[in-house]
């Protein structure tokens, strides 16, 4: 008999991973489905250079190479770089993926190193810093996109947590946020134009479903889900691309490791010595 547990119309690539595989390595969410949805939007292809920033358990980043074929960088905090590479190896994806033990607050990479910068069901644990776009831009060349997707709200919650969400409601949930709060706070910056700023369709069912088949033990996040039925909680994504003509202060940088500014000057590589004869 197949195993049709977390097959999805709405998402057929990831239909392709066992599901077994799927729940094993995935943290919170679903980060296949969410990264599939997110990337119908946008139009990844073979050789760009992509940071997949938030990897996690590299799922995402072992997608992402091969769907698209792109090159990925995948930087995570909480999972180390060595567990990653034999995930990524046993993928068979080690000479497109890279993992890499980082901070996103203190990223290696040179300015204008990715073609894309994506980060799936993560980016609410640091980049709602009103600071931190400025910083992150600086990595994605000008005209390529920065891409999100996670949890996050239908709309603010102005007043308390309704009591149907009480239970579930821990302190991570206070960094959820509206489609449209994320565009406001990318928009005003002018470092990006705001491509797509949306919820999932249905997108509390599909955290529904994720949640009964991968973790049906958690009882208290599956009640809160289903009660909500949509009213508050969804699934959110924003694509931006950074605009050439944004302006970056350095000095705003949250990197603990900043350098020096820019003061490469081009020169010669090699001497002429024909030119002294």
């Amino acid at each position: 008999m197949p195993d049709d547990r977390l097959r999805s119309d709405r998402f057929p690539r990831s239909n392709k991973y066992h599901p077994d595989w799927v729940i094993a390595n995935a943290m919170g969410s679903n980060c296949l489905w969410l990264a599939e949805w997110l990337t119908d939007a946008m139009d990844l292809k073979p050789g760009l250079r992509v940071l997949d920033l938030g990897c996690g358990r590299a799922v995402t980043s072992i997608f992402l190479a091969r769907e698209f074929g792109v090159q990925v960088f995948a930087a995570d905090l909480w999972i180390g770089a060595t567990e990653n590479q034999a995930r990524i190896d046993e993928a068979g994806v080690g000479e497109r993926v890279f993992p890499l033990h980082v901070d996103a607050h203190s990223l290696p990479f040179a300015g204008a190193f990715f073609d894309a910068i994506l980060c799936v069901d993560a980016f609410s644990y640091f980049g709602t810093d009103d600071l931190y776009l400025n910083y992150l831009a600086h990595f994605v060349k000008p005209g390529c996109p920065i891409a999100i997707a996670g949890a996050g709200l239908v709309r603010e919650m102005d007043g308390p947590v309704p009591e149907h969400l009480r239970p579930a409601w821990t302190q991570d949930f206070w960094s959820l946020h509206s489609a449209a709060w994320w565009r406001k706070l990318w928009e005003r910056t002018g470092i990006v134009d705001i491509e797509v700023a949306d919820d999932m369709p249905g997108g509390w069912r599909a955290w529904l479903d994720w949640q009964t088949t991968a973790h049906p033990e958690n009882r208290i996040e599956i009640d809160g889900v289903a009660a909500d039925g949509g009213a508050c909680l969804a699934y959110v994504r924003v694509i931006g691309r950074r605009r050439g003509d944004a302006k970056l202060e350095d000095y705003c940088w949250p990197d603990t490791l900043r350098s020096f500014p820019l003061e490469y000057e081009k020169k010669p590589l090699l001497r002429d010595d024909r030119a002294a004869s």
